[in-house]
Order: C-alpha cells, then structure tokens, then sequence
C-alpha cells in the first residue's frame, strides 16, 4: 500500500522544495494543506500539478473542520508542519498573525493529529510520525563565539521567534504528555528557488536587477548562519524516514556569514551572470557597480546579533551533511531569480514592492 504523507505549508518556500524532494526520492503520496496566504502561492508547485501521487487542498491548520476529515480521507503515516508565518519584520507590525497560525494554528493541527493517531491499529500507531519544521531563532542571541546545540535554552527575542518557540513546546508537550509520535527540527537561515521576494537574498536580488539601493540593517555586521534550502529538505526527509521519536535536531549549512558578506557574495554572482554594464536599470541609475547600491539603514528592533548552528547531531546520527556550499547556492539562487522575473512579478502581485517593513513606528525607525 502506497503511503501518504500530509504537507502543511507545502505551497511556501521551504515546503514547495520539500515536495519537489519527496515526490523525487520517495513513491509516497503527497497532499498539501495550505491557506495560500501572501508567501504561499500554486505557482510554487506548478510543476508538480499533475503528478498522480500529488493532490493540494485549500485550508487553515487552525481549521479543525478541514485538517479532521482530511486526515481520515487521506490516512496519511506522517504530517510535516511548515505552516508558518515566518518573516521577522512582519511579526514586529503585526505580531497577532504569528500568534494565531504559529501558535493555535500548530496547536490545532497537533491535537487533529492526536486523534487521528490514537484510532490507528498498532502497527500504524508506532509507524505515524509527526514532524514540526521549526527555526534557530527560538535560541535568541550568541555572542561572537559558540553556538546552538539542541540542549540551547530558549530565548526568543522576536515575536515571530517567540511564537516559534511556543509550537516547539507545544509539540513537545504532546509528545511528553500523551506520548505522541513527534520529532522537531530548528534550522538556520534558508536560501534558494521560490522563496518569497521579502528575505533578504530574494530582496537584494531584484533591488540591484532594478537598479534600487539596497537596505543593509545596522553595520551589516548581524551573522547568520546558511543553508541552502534543498540540503535542509534533504536532511528532513531522512529526519523523517530516521529521527528518533521525541527528539529534535538542528539543521545548518555551517556557512556563517554577516548581512554585508551575504550583499556582496549577491552582488558578485550578479556581475557574473549579468554584467552591471550590461544592465540598463543599473547604468541609469548612475550607479556603476551592484554592490555600490548597497544603503546603511536603521537597525531592526532587537535583532539578534549573531546564529550558528551545531549539526552533529544529525550529521553524526543520521548521516546527513550538507552539499551545497555558500558560493554555489547563492549563483543557483541568483541564477533562478533573473530566470524567473514572470514568477517574482506574479507571486508578489502588486501586493509589495520591495518596502521596508517591521517600521515600529513606537521605536522611532524611519
């Protein structure tokens, strides 16, 4: 019997690569279970439309009229959480989204997942998996050395990380406390193909293909550490096919990088592909050099200084590193967005334009 597994968020950037890797690596059935909010759009998986093991519905997590019939109808032996509001700034303007999805939203889903899991037989019992794909920013800040491990206390300094951390212990909890199948995974920072034009990669891309300046936070010195978006799915594929029940992992690229060093490795795939003497956009801009286009602006509120992943437990335990070095990923990611200019026009819709966000309008930030 050909098993299902159930994708929430499958249509946002990180879930759209992990069914491309899933439908790839597997011979499961895949359904997807998004809200289709600004960041999750069907263009994400148009490729995969027609693919017979795959099948999408429309629907909240937070929904328990639509997240309870679909799992009896689909049966699946695994649910994989990437529902999220995920944006940083967006939760410093409007932190009550985060709430509702992040936090209620993964509540629902779990206790749906609950149900469905206490009425299999046995064998499916001890085979159902429930995966919740979380982040490193639910740790807070490090200093200039160390870094996370999975014994890190919780220090959410964000109201997107702190409702991060909430779904964590949540799941936890429900793993805890009824005994339920469940394994987390924080990463650090995705890049690569589909990700919605307001992180900063994406962002600094098509602000120099345009000629625009191109905000750098602070100093540009805040340090994060990066993963290329199809090793992360990598690594949850084979957490899911092999993690231990109840325990979680984290996830990084071990590619440490400040803002200004992410600009500028931009900026030089940018020169390579296509030449600034080659772009109208920039030549009109009286602006020479892509990099030159880079603005130093006010700082966010209470962004962290710096991430760093420690991934040996997953490396170590289940084998998985990552392949796709920082240089690399970010030409593939460059690469993908001038190829796919109709994509980015599309997704973004008129609904934004590029514009700053996370203002704190309390905080005096311009």
């Amino acid at each position: 019997m050909t098993k299902t597994v159930v994708v929430a968020g499958g249509a946002g950037f990180i879930g759209c690569n992990f069914v491309r890797a899933v439908l790839a690596r597997t011979g499961w059935h895949v359904v997807v279970l998004d809200k289709l909010t600004y960041a999750g759009n069907l263009l994400n998986l148009a490729d995969v439309a027609a693919r017979p093991r795959y099948a999408f519905v429309r629907g909240d997590i937070g929904d328990p009229r639509v997240v309870r019939p679909l799992l009896e109808s689909c049966r699946p032996f695994a649910i994989v959480n990437f529902a999220a509001e995920s944006h940083v700034d967006r939760s410093i303007d409007g932190p009550r989204s985060f709430l509702e999805t992040n936090v209620v939203g993964t509540f629902e889903l779990l206790d749906a997942a609950r149900s469905f899991w206490l009425q299999l037989k046995d064998g499916e019992r001890e085979a159902f998996r429930f995966l919740h794909v979380s982040t490193d920013e639910v740790y807070g800040s490090l200093g200039e050395t160390g870094h996370f491990t999975e014994e890190t206390a919780y220090s959410p300094n964000s109201p997107y990380a702190a409702s991060k951390a909430a779904s964590d212990h949540f799941v936890h909890a429900y793993h805890q406390t009824y005994g339920m199948p469940t394994v987390v995974t924080n990463c650090s920072n995705n890049y690569g193909p589909f990700q919605f034009p307001e992180k900063l990669i994406p962002l600094t891309i098509l602000k120099a293909l345009s000629g625009k300046s191109l905000p750098i936070y602070g100093d540009g010195g805040n340090v994060r550490d990066w993963l290329y978006v199809e090793d992360h799915c990598a690594a949850l594929l084979t957490v899911l096919q092999h993690g231990r029940v109840g325990v979680k992992y984290n996830i990084g690229g071990r590619s440490e990088r400040t803002n200004l060093q992410v600009v500028a490795e931009v900026c030089a795939a940018l020169d390579h592909l296509l030449p600034s003497q080659h772009n109208p956009a920039l030549m009109s801009s009286g602006i020479s050099n892509y990099f030159d286009l880079r603005t130093f602006v006010r700082d966010r509120p209470g962004h962290d200084r710096r991430y760093a992943i420690d991934s040996s437990l997953v490396e170590k335990e289940l084998r998985w590193t990552a392949r796709v070095g920082f240089h690399e990923g970010i030409r593939n990611t460059v690469e993908w967005y001038v190829q796919n200019s109709e994509w980015c026009h599309a997704v973004c819709g008129g609904t934004y334009g590029g514009e700053r966000l996370g203002r704190a309008v309390e905080h005096g930030a311009p």
